[in-house]
C-alpha cells in the first residue's frame, strides 16, 4: 500500500445499465450524429494507504432501484467495499461529491463517519427548490432528509472551496452538474488521480464538449470540463470519469479482487 502522502486509488463498478447518447447527452440532436447505444456504468470509489482510508461516495440504496431505469446490479456496494476491507465500524471518512440518489444511497451505512461535502450542495438540496421535479427525479426524499440527520449529529463537514481534508486528497466544488458538484484530487505514487464523479459522466464530455442531460448550469458545466482538462495536463495524472465503462480498461483490475475494481494509482 501507498506511503502516508500517497494512496492507493480503486474504481468499484457495481451497476451498470445499457442506454442511449440521445438519452445521455444534452440536446444530442445537435451535433448531427446518429443515435447509437452506450453503456453507463455506476461506480463508488476508494482512497486508502496506511494511515486512513476514504470512500468517495456510497452507491445507490435497493429501495431506489425499484422505480428507476432498469439496470443490472454487479454487486451491493457496502459489501463490495467489505470484500475490500472497508467497513462501516471503523469509520472511513466519507465523501459525497453530490447528493443524487446513486451517490448517497448508502449513506446511512456509516452512521459513525465524518461526511465531507460542498456547502453548497448541502444548502441546495435542504432549501426550497430541491423538490422542483426537474431536480427532485434524480433524488430520494428520505436520503436528503439522512443527510440533515448528519448535519444534526455534527458529522457533516461543508466545505466552501478547495479544501484538503487530508495530506494528499483535495475535494475540490466545480458545480455544473449539480450546485454543489465536487471532485476529488488524489496524490498516488504514480501522480494525480482525478476523481470526477458527475462532473464528468463520461469521457466524451471532455474530449468532445457534450455536456450531461442532466444539470443545473450550463455554463457552469463547461468551465468544469476546463478545469479538469487543465487539472489533468501533467504526466502521470489520471482522470477518473464517475459513469464512463471505459474506466474498466483505462486501469488495470485490482489483483486478487475480482472483474469489478480497478486501481487508478
Amino acid at each position: 500500500m501507498s506511503g502516508p502522502a500517497t494512496y492507493e486509488v480503486l474504481a468499484i463498478r457495481y451497476a451498470t445499465r445499457a442506454t442511449s447518447r440521445a438519452q445521455t447527452f444534452l440536446n444530442h440532436h445537435l451535433y448531427g450524429e446518429p443515435d447509437t447505444p452506450i453503456d453507463m456504468d455506476f461506480y463508488l470509489w476508494v482512497a486508502r494507504n496506511e494511515q486512513r482510508t476514504v470512500i468517495v461516495d456510497t452507491g445507490y440504496s435497493a429501495a431506489s432501484k425499484g422505480h428507476r431505469a432498469p439496470r443490472e446490479d454487479l454487486s451491493a456496494p457496502v459489501e463490495a467495499l467489505a470484500a475490500l476491507g472497508v467497513l462501516p465500524e471503523d469509520s472511513p471518512q466519507v465523501i459525497v461529491t453530490h447528493a443524487h440518489y446513486d451517490h448517497i444511497g448508502n449513506l446511512h451505512a456509516f452512521p459513525s463517519s465524518e461526511v465531507i461535502l460542498a456547502r453548497a450542495e448541502f444548502e441546495f438540496w435542504t432549501g426550497p427548490y430541491a423538490g422542483r421535479r426537474q431536480f427532485s427525479y434524480t433524488t430520494e426524499p428520505e436520503e436528503l432528509e439522512h443527510l440533515r440527520q448528519v448535519r444534526d449529529e455534527d458529522r457533516a463537514t461543508l466545505i466552501d472551496g478547495a479544501t484538503q481534508i487530508a495530506p494528499g486528497i483535495e475535494v475540490i466544488p466545480v458545480g455544473g452538474h449539480t450546485p454543489g458538484q465536487v471532485v476529488v484530487q488524489v496524490a498516488t505514487e504514480s501522480g494525480q488521480a482525478v476523481l470526477a464523479s458527475d462532473a464528468v459522466h463520461f469521457y466524451e464530455e471532455v474530449e468532445l464538449d457534450r455536456p450531461f442531460t442532466y444539470l443545473t448550469d450550463l455554463t457552469g458545466t463547461y468551465r468544469a470540463y476546463d478545469l479538469l482538462r487543465e487539472m489533468t495536463q501533467a504526466p502521470g495524472s489520471a482522470l477518473v470519469a464517475g459513469h464512463d465503462a471505459g474506466v474498466m480498461t483505462r486501469f488495470p483490475l485490482l489483483p486478487g479482487a475480482g472483474e469489478q475494481v480497478v486501481r487508478v494509482g
